[in-house]
């Protein structure tokens, strides 16, 4: 995945062409894509390859996370509970085909759907609230069905009873962890990742602010 920044990006091309050349890697320029970062309006220029145009999309993959132009983690999350759910049809939450007990149920809910939904939490951790929510709500979902309780079961009981914690819980964890092994990392090229961004356009709280609920 390549960064580029307008006007430079023309040099970055230049110069990411002749480190491709001198290593010998070939680049698969159908396979590649060309998203631009912004909340501005409008369309970047071109930019090609080997004389090959890459396509622009809004929405680009990279290690199973779907980066949108506007990094809102929205379309992210919202694909992220369609797998979820997939996950879950007929082999999780179904009671009229599993015959799990509860307990069963629970240890593949943590097992196969839990690292689906913490995945890469680090990142889109700094979601607006109400995508944040969105995850919320298909976990909730996911622990009602499990232990097949009736409607007035509020989620804090089911939460405390089965020692699950919140979403906003395991951002604030998970990023707390992140950010102490950056502090203490030996690389000094790390350290500008511990720096707040002063971006007046790009109004997004840091992950670690999130506070537990």
């Amino acid at each position: 995945m390549m960064t580029l920044r307008y006007p430079q990006s023309s040099r970055t091309l230049t110069q990411h062409r002749k480190w491709l050349k001198k290593w010998k890697i070939k680049v698969n320029e159908s396979k590649s894509s060309h998203t631009t970062f912004t909340l501005r309006k409008g369309h970047c220029p071109a930019v090609n390859i080997n004389q090959n145009i890459i396509p622009q999309t809004e929405v680009v993959k990279y290690l199973g996370l779907h980066f949108d132009c506007r990094l809102n983690w929205k379309k992210y999350i919202a694909r992220n509970r369609k797998q979820i759910d997939l996950k879950t049809r007929d082999q999780l939450v179904n009671r009229k085909i599993s015959h799990l007990s509860t307990v069963n149920t629970l240890l593949v809910y943590k097992a196969v759907i839990k690292p689906i939904c913490s995945y890469g939490i680090e990142l889109w951790g700094c979601a607006r609230k109400s995508n944040i929510v969105m995850a919320q709500r298909s976990q909730s979902k996911i622990l009602t069905a499990i232990a097949n309780t009736p409607w007035y079961v509020t989620n804090h009981t089911l939460y405390t009873n089965f020692n699950i914690p919140y979403v906003s819980e395991v951002i604030h964890e998970r990023i707390s962890k992140h950010h102490n092994k950056l502090e203490a990392h030996p690389n000094s090229l790390l350290q500008p990742l511990l720096q707040s961004l002063n971006t007046r356009r790009l109004k997004r709280c840091w992950p670690l602010g999130v506070q537990s609920t």
